[in-house]
């Protein structure tokens, strides 16, 4: 068993019988009272965050996660195939575990993966930024340029995004995965 202080920022717990991982951390020591840690964590299948007040030198129950890059293959139902990189296995993963950047995933991208200890996958993270083709967009007038209008876009995977007026169908952009903008025109 580990105390409190092997805790670090984005380790993974066990806390009320759920796996967690840790966001935030502090190791308070106030006046003449006894020191504890300020712990804010993340519920790893909810997605809901919590905090707790451990005791300095409590025991903890430390999860080891690994984390592997994988490669985008297809889906299956709502699955998403990805096959490992080295060993060429292919693996199903649940398509709520990318969340909202699931839009902007495509067929042969990488995408990080955490296993827990039953090699069970808890976690995915898709790149923070990609490059795709824009596949309709009103088209632009010459010497749009000069404002920061922006005009709807339909990206190859069928996400829609906000594009700049000088940018048209065909043109490959960056697009962030986090947030969803558009970054910038990739040449």
């Amino acid at each position: 068993m580990a105390t409190t202080s092997d805790l670090s920022r984005g380790a993974f717990i066990r806390y009320n019988g759920e796996l967690m991982q840790v966001l935030e951390y502090e190791h308070r020591t106030p006046g003449n009272l006894r020191a504890f840690y300020q712990v804010k964590m993340r519920n790893v299948n909810t997605g809901k965050l919590a905090e707790n007040r451990f005791r300095s030198g409590e025991s903890i129950e430390l999860i080891r996660v690994e984390t592997r890059d994988l490669m985008y293959s297809y889906r299956d139902g709502s699955n998403l195939v990805c096959m490992d990189n080295e060993t060429f296995e292919q693996i199903y993963i649940d398509e709520t575990l990318f969340g909202e950047g699931l839009k902007f995933l495509k067929e042969g991208f990488n995408v990080t993966i955490s296993f827990d200890e039953d090699n069970t996958p808890i976690m995915a993270e898709l790149p923070m930024s990609v490059e795709l083709e824009v596949t309709y967009t009103e088209p632009g007038v010459k010497g749009d340029t000069a404002t920061k209008t922006l005009k709807p876009a339909t990206l190859e995977t069928g996400a829609e995004v906000s594009i700049p007026l000088f940018v048209d169908i065909g043109e490959m952009i960056r697009v962030n995965t986090q947030t969803g903008e558009y970054m910038e025109r990739v040449k």
